[in-house]
């Protein structure tokens, strides 16, 4: 498992921790039943403190990434093919939200944004 933590994104440590993680596992880079490293050992690697790394494993289990057996670690959990597509799909929303609110800052068009959208999805096939 690779993290890498930026001291210059703006989103928190514990919340790039989960990213990442939660990115592997829809991924398929993690699989399901694969153990984590212990909260304390992913801070000792990372050099943050255990609270972060809690926080991010709480939020992944919250969100049904992964779970935990008390005693034996956190493991990776069975992912539901459809809850991956929507978990996607809102993720996209999301990202799209931001990007028409960004265009409508600086006056670009929906027409305009339509062709860059459609520019850049032609561009990866």
């Amino acid at each position: 498992m690779r993290i890498i933590i930026s001291n210059h994104s703006k989103e928190p440590i514990y919340g790039q921790i989960y990213t990442q993680i939660k990115k592997q596992i829809l991924t398929g880079e993690l699989q399901a039943g694969q153990p984590l490293p212990s909260m304390r050992k992913l801070a000792r690697e990372l050099d943050v403190s255990v609270i972060t790394t809690k926080r991010a494993y709480e939020e992944l289990e919250k969100n049904g990434f992964i779970y935990s057996v008390v005693g034996k670690g956190s493991f990776i959990s069975e992912q539901n093919n459809e809850m991956i597509l929507e978990r996607k799909r809102k993720v996209i929303e999301e990202q799209l939200s931001a990007a028409v609110q960004n265009s409508k800052e600086i006056g670009i068009e929906l027409a305009e944004l339509n062709e860059l959208l459609s520019l850049l999805y032609k561009e990866d096939t």
